[in-house]
């Protein structure tokens, strides 16, 4: 990772640790019960927060070689970090516009009925999966095998937060390349 690239995914561990992570008890989506909570939408919703995450993925996209075309995962989390990594990459400095899709985590009983909404998803197509935390890799591996079922090819999976509670062995053992920006690791010792 170049220097400049280190020191935004630095910027933005220090904005979670500030705005996002609660040492308390809590119940997590998975049922399991922490010592930790991070709270990923107080950084996501704010202009800066959603900025800085979307173009340190955009970046890395890049650093990393990943010829993708459309970029989504699972609703709610996702939402609001694949509309502005969207935005961001029609422009300078990227300019390799990426389209959006999101996956619902029931298929819609009105309408079109479909559980992924997305303009472009065909077979073939490469994209890459985020959400906002990884935990046990439940969420976005769910949406990684909706997106699959439609014959996309999944280049990989990215996650804001990684909890380090076996959500990475749990997507590695699935076959899926694993980014993330910062790990619990991080927040619970912000000085390293």
């Amino acid at each position: 990772m170049n220097e400049a690239l280190e020191i935004l995914r630095k910027e933005i561990r220090d904005e979670i640790y500030r705005k996002a992570y609660q040492k308390r008890p809590v119940r997590l989506s998975s049922g399991r019960e922490s010592d930790f909570y991070v709270d990923s939408k107080q950084v996501t919703l704010t202009a800066a927060g959603i900025y800085k995450i979307a173009f340190f993925i955009l970046s890395t996209i890049r650093e990393q070689g990943l010829e993708i075309k459309a970029i989504g995962g699972p609703a709610v989390g996702a939402v609001p970090l694949v509309g502005a990594i969207s935005a961001l990459s029609y422009q300078a400095p990227f300019y390799f516009p990426l389209d959006t899709f999101y996956v619902r985590p029931d298929r819609k009983a009105h309408g079109t009925g479909k559980r992924v909404e997305g303009p472009s998803l065909k077979s073939g197509l490469p994209v890459l999966v985020v959400d906002d935390v990884l935990t046990t890799g439940g969420s976005v591996m769910m949406a990684a095998r909706e997106v699959l079922a439609l014959g996309c090819r999944v280049e990989g999976l990215f996650v804001i937060v990684d909890r380090q509670e076996g959500g990475r062995e749990n997507v590695e053992k699935e076959g899926f390349s694993l980014y993330s920006i910062v790990t619990r690791d991080e927040l619970e010792r912000p000085e390293i």
